[in-house]
C-alpha cells in the first residue's frame, strides 16, 4: 500500500467499494466479504474502516487496530485519524495522541482538529491552545481553538483576537497592504465564532449584538443569528430579522421553526412573499413544505407560478406530478416546454421516463430513450438502467449496464449486490482503473514557450 494511492483512491472512490455499498453489504450479512477486502494485500480502505469500527463496537479494540495497521504503516494521515478515534472511544487517549501528534506538528489540519479535544480531555489543554492560536486565521482550525479556549477559561482572549481581525484597516495576509483588493476577514467565520464564544459564556445578548453589528455569515444555509434567536425563544425578533429581505437562511429557519411547532399555515405564509420573487429558493421550499403535509396540488401550482426551465425546478415539479397521480399532466408540461424551445436535450428529455413509467408506459419510455440522439451515451444508459431497476426490472437493468461494465461499474455494482451477485460486484469495483494519458494541449501551454 502507498499513502498517495490510498488518498487518491479514497477521494475518487475508484478501485474500491464505496462506503454506502460497504454498509449495504454488512446489512445484508456479507461481513465475510467486507473482512476479506479489509485484510487483502491491496486492502480496501472503506471495508477496513467499517470492519475496524464493527470490531471496536464489540469491544475488540486491539483487533480493530490490527485491521488498520497496514494502512497506518504507510504514514497515511486518514488512517491515523481513524485509529485515534477508535483509541479515544476505548479511553486510550495517550495512544491516540501519540498517533496524531507527529501529523499535527507537521501542519496536517485534520490531525490538529482531531488532536485538540483529545489534549483537552487528557489535561493538556494549554498545549492544544499553543498549537492552535498561531493558526487563528485558518477558518477550519479557529473553531477548535474557540472550544479549547473556553475549556481553559480563556474565551475572552480568543474573542479579542478574533475581533482584532475584523478591523477594516487590517493588512492583507499575503502582501501586508491595508489597501489590497484581496484583503478580507480571515478567518471568514470570525464573527460567528465570537458570537459562539459569548453565547457559551452565558452572554447571549452580547452574542446577538455581535452578529447584528458585523453581520452573521451563513454556513450550509444556516444563519447563526437565526439559530441563536430560535434557541433562546426570541421568535418575534427572528420574524423582524427575516422580514428585512436580506437573509434567506433566516426566512428558512423561521419557517422550519413554525413547522416544528405544528404551524404549517404560518410556515407557508413566511415563505409566500419571498416565493413570489423567487428569493433564496423560497418557492421550492414552500412547495416541499406543502407536499410534506399532503397539499401536493397546491405545491404544483406554486412551482408552476413562474416559468422556470432550471433542472432543479423541473425535477421537483415532475416528481410532484407523478406523486399526485398526474403524470400525464407532467408529460404535457414537458411537451409545452419542448414546443417553445424547439428542442429537447437529454437533461430535459430524461424527465419523461419516470412520468411514462408512472402512466404504465414503461415500454414506450424504453424505446424513446434508446431513440434519443444522446441515448447511447453513458449517462443516458445509466439513466435508463435506473428507470428499469426502479420499475422492478433489475435483471434487464444489469444486462444493459453489463454492455460496458467498467464504465458503468458505480451504477452496476449496487444492482449486482441486490441480485445476489456480490462477488462479481466487489471484483468489478476493485478492478484497477485503466490509466488514461492526459490529452494533448490545444491552443496554449503552461510550459515555456507559452
Amino acid at each position: 500500500m502507498d499513502a498517495t494511492a490510498l488518498d487518491h483512491r479514497t477521494l475518487t472512490q475508484q478501485g474500491c467499494v464505496p462506503p454506502d455499498l460497504v454498509e449495504r453489504l454488512l446489512a445484508l450479512g456479507h461481513s465475510d466479504i467486507v473482512r476479506a477486502q479489509a485484510l487483502a494485500e491491496d486492502g480496501d480502505w472503506f471495508c477496513a474502516r467499517a470492519w475496524a469500527r464493527r470490531l471496536a463496537e464489540q469491544g475488540e479494540a486491539d483487533e480493530a487496530l490490527s485491521v488498520l495497521a497496514p494502512y497506518l504503516a504507510t504514514g497515511w494521515v486518514t488512517a491515523a485519524e481513524e485509529a485515534a478515534r477508535l483509541l479515544g472511544a476505548a479511553d486510550r487517549d495517550e495512544e491516540a495522541i501519540g498517533l496524531l501528534y507527529p501529523f499535527a506538528v507537521d501542519g496536517e489540519r485534520s490531525a490538529l482538529w482531531e488532536l485538540a479535544p483529545l489534549l483537552v480531555r487528557h489535561g493538556r489543554a494549554e498545549e492544544a491552545y499553543a498549537l492552535l492560536v498561531p493558526l487563528i486565521a485558518d477558518w477550519y482550525l479557529a473553531e477548535p481553538l474557540a472550544d479549547v479556549a473556553l475549556a481553559l477559561g480563556r474565551g475572552d482572549e480568543v474573542a479579542e483576537l478574533l475581533t482584532a481581525r475584523l478591523a477594516p484597516d487590517r493588512p492583507c495576509e499575503q502582501c501586508g497592504s491595508s489597501e489590497c483588493a484581496r484583503r478580507g476577514t480571515e478567518p471568514f467565520n470570525a464573527v460567528n465564532l465570537i458570537a459562539s464564544v459569548r453565547e457559551r459564556q452565558g452572554r447571549t445578548q452580547e452574542a446577538i449584538a455581535v452578529l447584528y453589528a458585523y453581520g452573521a455569515t451563513p454556513v450550509n444555509n444556516r444563519d447563526p443569528l437565526a439559530e441563536l434567536l430560535v434557541k433562546h425563544g426570541r421568535i418575534e425578533e427572528l420574524r423582524a430579522y427575516a422580514a428585512s429581505g436580506d437573509h434567506p437562511s433566516a426566512v428558512r429557519r423561521l419557517a422550519e421553526h413554525l413547522e416544528e411547532q405544528g404551524d404549517v399555515a404560518g410556515a407557508a405564509e413566511v415563505y409566500r412573499p419571498h416565493a413570489e420573487q423567487d428569493f433564496g429558493h423560497a418557492r421550492i421550499l414552500l412547495a416541499q413544505l406543502l407536499a410534506r403535509h399532503g397539499r401536493g396540488s397546491e405545491a404544483i401550482e406554486v412551482m408552476r407560478a413562474r416559468d422556470s426551465h432550471d433542472d432543479c425546478t423541473l425535477d421537483l415539479l415532475c416528481g410532484m406530478f407523478a406523486a399526485e397521480g398526474r403524470a400525464e399532466e407532467g408529460l404535457a408540461h414537458l411537451d409545452a416546454l419542448k414546443s417553445r424551445r424547439g428542442e429537447e436535450e437529454w437533461e430535459l428529455f430524461r424527465l419523461r421516463g419516470p412520468l411514462l413509467a408512472a402512466c404504465g408506459r414503461l415500454d414506450e419510455a424504453r424505446e424513446q430513450a434508446r431513440a434519443h440522439p444522446e441515448g447511447a451515451s453513458w449517462y443516458a444508459v445509466e439513466e435508463l438502467a435506473r428507470l428499469l431497476a426502479g420499475s422492478g426490472h433489475r435483471e434487464e437493468a444489469a444486462a444493459l449496464l453489463e454492455t460496458d461494465p467498467l464504465r458503468h461499474r458505480q451504477a452496476l455494482a449496487p444492482l449486482l449486490v441486490e441480485l445476489g451477485r456480490v462477488g462479481e460486484a466487489v471484483a468489478l469495483l476493485r478492478t484497477p482503473v485503466p490509466e488514461v494519458p492526459p490529452p494533448a494541449p490545444s491552443g496554449y501551454s503552461d510550459c515555456p514557450p507559452f
